[in-house]
């Protein structure tokens, strides 16, 4: 169990108990499920995520790769339109059964509390140590080098997306449209503009909503057709400033359970480095290792968005699971939101 004793500044960490790997998902209650279902009156569902092999190549983050199919095999047996007749001529299935090798990261995705954690001097003792959500251990909870057979593959022991699977990702999703306020070019969101858009739409944000952002990143992505131009995305659809401490704080007093956008990162990655020590990415040091508020990147908006501003309308239920991985990171998911 984790023990600390100290922590951050700003941070929930024990609120939610001492040995907690939900974080914010705490808030995705029955409450939260009923509000969500309370908003589906069209019946209407919308898939909120990319082919899972776009953006394309490895442009965005020359770590992650697009997917690759293979068959199964079995000996020299490839399982791609493979005649059973060929074991036995008795017998007349042709089956075909395939497998991936994927980047967990790399489309349309959530982050697990592990994904971003900070060196922090948890235990008081003068010296900062590797520490994630709720003081996890990177030597004991969270694996950055040891190797796989040790791990049985699994680097995350605790903190995994798993515990956001089985605790089931569904509530009452609230998005906020940043296309129809500030357009389609590059833009920096802080406390100012978010409120802005806020009332510009009218829209109502309350405690356990997951807060999902419309920036029309995922939709030039979309319209590249799997060759994306970086030039071009650099310049493309909203970030959130993480240096904000109003913004930051408004996302503590809010309450939000989970915040999703449609771009790369959510949050704005281009600022210099300051000469003292910080966070490269503020935002995920401020929902994942401090809140443990997940982040979600790469969906795909447009469709939901012309819906719900046809209907004078933000919110909906918001199913998006992530896959049972026990261990992983970070996974691939294929959101739904129904009106």
């Amino acid at each position: 169990m984790p023990e600390f004793k100290k922590r951050p500044v700003g941070a929930n960490w024990g609120d939610y108990g001492a040995d907690d790997q939900l974080g914010r998902v705490n808030l995705l209650n029955e409450k939260q499920v009923l509000k969500g279902v309370a908003e589906v009156r069209a019946g209407r569902t919308f898939c909120l995520s990319l082919p899972l092999d776009l953006p394309g190549s490895n442009a965005l983050n020359p770590r992650r790769f697009p997917p690759r199919l293979a068959p199964t095999c079995l000996g020299d047996d490839r399982y791609i339109n493979f005649a059973l007749a060929n074991n036995d001529p008795r017998l007349c299935d042709v089956v075909s059964d395939d497998e991936v090798r994927l980047s967990l990261q790399y489309s349309s995705q959530w982050d697990s509390l592990a994904h971003v954690g900070a060196l922090f001097d948890a235990d008081d003792d003068g010296e900062a140590e590797m520490r994630y959500y709720n003081a996890h251990r990177a030597d004991t909870d969270v694996c950055s080098d040891t190797a796989d057979d040790a791990w049985h593959g699994s680097y995350a022991r605790r903190l995994g997306i798993d515990n956001f699977a089985a605790h089931g990702m569904q509530g009452r999703g609230v998005l906020i449209d940043l296309v129809r306020v500030f357009g389609r070019e590059r833009c920096v969101i802080g406390y100012d503009e978010l409120m802005q858009a806020i009332e510009a739409q009218k829209v109502t944000i309350e405690a356990g909503d997951m807060l999902v952002l419309r920036t029309g990143f995922a939709e030039a992505i979309v319209a590249m057709q799997g060759e994306p131009d970086i030039d071009v995305l650099r310049n493309t659809g909203a970030v959130l400033d993480g240096h904000d401490t109003r913004l930051c704080q408004w996302i503590t007093d809010s309450q939000i359970a989970t915040l999703a956008a449609d771009n790369y990162a959510v949050e704005n990655l281009d600022d210099p480095l300051d000469p003292h020590v910080h966070a490269k990415m503020p935002l995920h040091h401020h929902c994942l290792f401090k809140l443990g508020l997940p982040l979600a990147e790469l969906w795909y908006l447009q469709a939901l968005a012309d819906w719900l501003h046809a209907n004078d309308r933000s919110r909906f239920l918001l199913t998006a699971p992530p896959l049972r991985l026990p261990g992983a990171i970070g996974s691939p998911v294929t959101p739904i939101a129904t009106v």
